[in-house]
């Protein structure tokens, strides 16, 4: 391991120690962990940025979009308490960060990117790096991947201005689902939304974040 992955890692088990009052997680998972290790950040990023892959900070990706800081992706990762059996829904693929750890936990991947760019890079650099469970669309993700659904979990790399009801209907019972909520470049806040056997959902804030909003057109969905 280099010694600016292992400092990575040290700062989001510090991290994780810090917000715990907030988040409810002093440690984040075994599991969850080894998979921020084996995935090298620097191949997401555009070869400019590659020096700071490493630092717990987002970073530009192209077309106005970022890859989130290493702290929030574990976190966001964590909180989803994926298994191996699982079926994933991320909106906002990006670079495809997010999507490759995610690939280390669960089944099956489905991610789906609004700019037509991302999605075909993110498509093709995971293929590249030998990722078989994900599945790519160009698409908006605000109306999900109904086709493919209920999801065990759902993941939104990007904030949305209320709750979606379409990703909601799109989760299994007993599900969770990860999202920011709050006006673009405002006060924003990471909503963990879950489903019981009966289809009620519980939403908790857990922490105050910054994201790049949700793209939302009502466009029709390629594949």
């Amino acid at each position: 391991m280099s010694k600016d992955l292992e400092n990575m890692l040290d700062v989001i088990r510090s991290e994780a120690k810090c917000t715990a009052s907030y988040t409810g997680r002093e440690a984040f998972d075994k599991r969850v962990m080894q998979a921020i290790q084996a995935v090298d950040r620097a191949a997401f990023l555009p070869s400019h940025y590659k020096k700071q892959a490493y630092d717990n900070s987002p970073l530009l990706i192209g077309h106005g979009q970022t890859i989130s800081q290493p702290y929030i992706v574990a976190l966001m990762t964590d909180l989803l308490d994926l298994t191996p059996e699982d079926t994933v829904l991320e909106i906002g693929t990006g670079s495809g960060y997010q999507t490759a750890i995610l690939a280390r936990l669960a089944q099956q991947i489905f991610t789906i990117e609004k700019i037509l760019e991302l999605a075909d890079s993110s498509k093709r650099r995971l293929k590249e790096l030998g990722y078989q469970n994900v599945k790519v669309r160009c698409g908006d993700g605000y109306y999900g991947w109904k086709e493919k659904a209920p999801f065990d979990a759902i993941i939104v790399t990007a904030a949305a201005t209320h709750m979606p009801q379409n990703l909601l209907d799109q989760l299994k019972s007993g599900g969770r689902m990860i999202i920011p909520i709050g006006l673009p470049y405002m006060h924003q806040e990471l909503m963990l939304a879950s489903k019981d056997k009966a289809g009620k959902i519980k939403t908790e804030s857990i922490l105050d974040v910054a994201f790049v909003p949700l793209i939302v057109e009502d466009s029709a969905v390629s594949n």
